[in-house]
């Protein structure tokens, strides 16, 4: 298979486009067939387009629509009639639809922010995206036989007239189910290829509720520039647009860490060794005020650019807010996702940003940064960045429950002051309620709180917490993992691990911590070459635990040479080193599970010293 590997170049000037330029995109915009909008839709574009350009955005209000646009008389009442909202809907995905595919090389492009009937006008530099020769070349290839025998009726709203019915082709299939997607995911069933790919070599294997949904990759954002505000904000945007894609039911999404952004697989190498259908991509620069977002979707299979976007947003929090929210959106439309309970949750959170000061947004960003390494020497910039953080926004949830785990990294780590562990667990488990007081559906607040639960010996309000997360989100494997090792750590295996392999299944690259428990169920089982493949997926953390579980494992299987190196290892790692049943009960384990890996420990150095 070859490799397209797509690079997103660098970005050019922030241009506004002119508005000859935007007249010249709305007349090719509705001279096209492929814009599948009716005749009063149309004239509703350029009533709205024209009365922009001529200075008069500030009178497009809902009434002034129906009146010039639809024939409605003075009397025109918008809440007793609702042609104009629902009409605007429709335009807004006959916009969509067309911009995903035959308007794709558009230079200019015309959207409808939510909530407005004032357009936007973006230019959209064709050249920012450098695509090999033979996909650039052939952006739009015919569709397959198969594909064409598709009745088009089958993925068009029911409101479509028949006039604007688009041909059976991938134009007109891709803004519902995409057909793309159906295809491969048939393929992927038949071939029964991986679910998620380990780097490491390793491979899972989805479940088979999994199998017949397509499957999502977000690579890492790349940050274009030198300051680091445009990195946090790339691994923000990367972050916040996979919780946002997590909301929405019926494709498997992955998440690959932003650790190991130095060397991302490529589209292609997704699609072939992890069964991926889709790879999103994209990049963040920051230029005096500004921000620019570009980001797209390939097909892994072949590289196709599927969608692509660019957004200039200014440099606010509650833009790059609704940014993120947006991007998410406009993916699960291109993949045919019902708009339902989680598109309104979307609208919503873009419409009520929780966050008026940029600095309090790049906070979050940094603790998000902060929480894929737990790096100490992170520690305590980012703790005071979040305390003053809420002073300025005491509103701002997310950045409460940052907070939270801030302090309780503070005393399980021992970053904060030693003799202070249980005001660090209290001021940690304040600042998570505070977090759920503002909203209390915040996954990221109640995965906080349930951690802080359990660290003070809550074991029953830590794993409701931990439930509650997972039936809100019960797509994030990050809350899937939580829930599953709280329950194993406490002795519910049967349960636990289940959960905790979901999670496994639903993350490229799934972090150490993940197959601890997996590990230890393994070892209880009597299960210790299973037990030592699963302890060692988990070293890629390198931590003290999994050099642990190795030791345990190769004492087992009588390996000396294995056993000696891992407990050498594990012996460096500090934490584990002084008083490992200590750190083990630290961590809220059983008695039960103490004593055995207290046990299998014992039996590896007996092994060792010969």
């Amino acid at each position: 298979m070859q490799d397209h590997n797509l690079a997103i170049q660098d970005f050019g000037p922030f241009a506004a486009p002119d508005a000859a330029d935007v007249r010249a995109e709305l007349e090719r915009l509705l001279a096209s067939p492929d814009l599948h909008a009716s005749e009063r839709r149309r004239a509703f574009l350029r009533y709205i387009v024209e009365e922009t350009l001529d200075g008069r955005a500030d009178r497009l209000k809902g009434y002034s629509v129906a009146v010039a646009v639809f024939g409605r008389d003075e009397d025109f009442d918008a809440q007793a009639d609702p042609v104009v909202r629902l009409e605007a809907r429709r335009l807004r995905r006959d916009l969509d639809s067309y911009y995903v595919d035959a308007g794709i090389h558009d230079p200019i492009r015309i959207s409808i922010p939510k909530g407005s009937y004032v357009p936007r006008f973006d230019r959209h530099d064709t050249g920012l995206f450098a695509a090999p020769d033979d996909v650039a070349a052939s952006p739009h290839p015919a569709p397959t036989p198969d594909i064409l025998a598709v009745k088009a009726s089958e993925s068009i709203p029911a409101d479509t007239p028949d006039a604007a019915r688009p041909r059976a082709t991938i134009s007109g299939l891709l803004g519902r189910r995409s057909i793309l997607a159906l295809c491969l995911a048939a393929f992927l069933a038949a071939a029964g290829v991986a679910g998620g790919l380990i780097l490491s070599g390793g491979r899972g294997v989805p479940s088979s509720d999994l199998i017949g949904e397509p499957a999502i990759v977000v690579l890492p954002f790349r940050a274009l520039g030198e300051t680091d505000d445009g990195r946090y904000l790339a691994e923000g945007i990367s972050e916040t647009l996979i919780a946002d894609l997590m909301r929405f039911p019926g494709f498997r999404l992955y998440t690959l860490p932003v650790s190991e952004a130095a060397a991302p697989p490529t589209p292609a190498a997704l699609g072939r060794d992890a069964g991926v259908t889709y790879v999103v991509t994209g990049s963040v620069m920051v230029a005096d005020q500004d921000v620019r977002v570009a980001t797209q979707m390939l097909d892994a299979s072949s590289g196709e650019v599927l969608w692509s976007s660019v957004y200039d947003r200014p440099f606010t929090a509650d833009a790059l807010i609704r940014t993120q929210s947006s991007i998410a959106g406009e993916i699960a439309t291109v993949l045919g996702q019902p708009y339902g309970v989680v598109g309104s949750d979307l609208g919503e959170r873009m419409t009520t940003p929780q966050v008026a000061d940029m600095q309090s947004y790049v906070c979050v960003l940094r603790a998000y940064a902060y929480r894929r390494r737990f790096e100490q020497a992170d520690y305590q910039p980012v703790l005071s960045c979040l305390e003053q953080a809420v002073q300025r926004d005491p509103a701002y949830s997310d950045a409460w429950a940052m907070l939270g785990w801030l302090r309780l990294d503070g005393g399980r780590f021992g970053y904060g002051a030693r003799d202070e562990v249980g005001k660090q667990y209290a001021d940690g488990l304040a600042a998570a309620e505070r977090a759920l007081a503002l909203e209390p559906d915040n996954t990221l607040a109640l995965k906080a709180a349930s951690s802080i639960n359990h660290y003070m010996g809550q074991y029953a309000e830590a794993e409701r917490l931990a439930r509650r997360a997972v039936a809100l989100n019960p797509n994030d494997p990050d809350a899937l993992a939580q829930l599953g090792w709280r329950l194993a750590i406490r002795g519910k295996f049967d349960e636990g691990i289940p959960i905790l392999r979901q999670a496994i299944e639903r993350t490229v690259n799934p972090p150490g911590w993940y197959f601890h428990l997996v590990a230890i169920d393994q070892y209880l089982k009597g299960q210790y070459r299973e037990m030592l493949a699963t302890a060692e997926r988990s070293a890629v953390d390198g931590s003290g635990v999994s050099q642990a579980l190795i030791a345990i494992a190769a004492g087992q299987l009588a390996d000396r040479e294995l056993a000696r190196t891992s407990l050498e290892r594990m012996e460096l790692s500090g934490v584990m080193a002084g008083d490992p049943p200590a750190f083990f009960r630290r961590h809220g384990a059983t008695d039960q599970i103490v004593d055995a890996l207290m046990s299998g420990l014992a039996k590896a150095q007996a092994l060792v010293r010969g």
